[in-house]
């Protein structure tokens, strides 16, 4: 039955890590952000999904296991940094670095 917003379970799956660091570093970024800039916020986010996954994911038995972790956790971090640049602000125009 769906009549639980989030569960162990759905921690365990894409959609719900995605959906899980999305909500984490929206409410707290604005700490990151005025303490170490706009930049440091993509990396706050890798952070928070490494932890994530390799909390409730991760396989910690081999090598091979954390490098996927590793990768794994890359992807949720680019899912969900894109998914709120398109719900938010679908045409923000990002500057370019020199």
């Amino acid at each position: 039955m769906l009549d639980d917003f989030m569960t162990v379970d759905t921690l365990t799956t894409f959609t719900g890590l995605v959906m899980t660091v999305g909500l984490i570093v929206q409410f707290t970024k604005g700490l990151v952000k005025k303490s170490y800039g706009d930049r440091a916020v993509r990396i706050y986010a890798f952070i928070i999904s490494l932890i994530l996954n390799f909390v409730f994911v991760g396989d910690f038995s081999n090598l091979q296991g954390i490098i996927v972790t590793i990768i794994n956790s890359i992807l949720i971090t680019l899912a969900s940094m894109g998914g709120y640049e398109v719900i938010a602000d679908p045409r923000a125009e990002k500057e370019k670095l020199n």
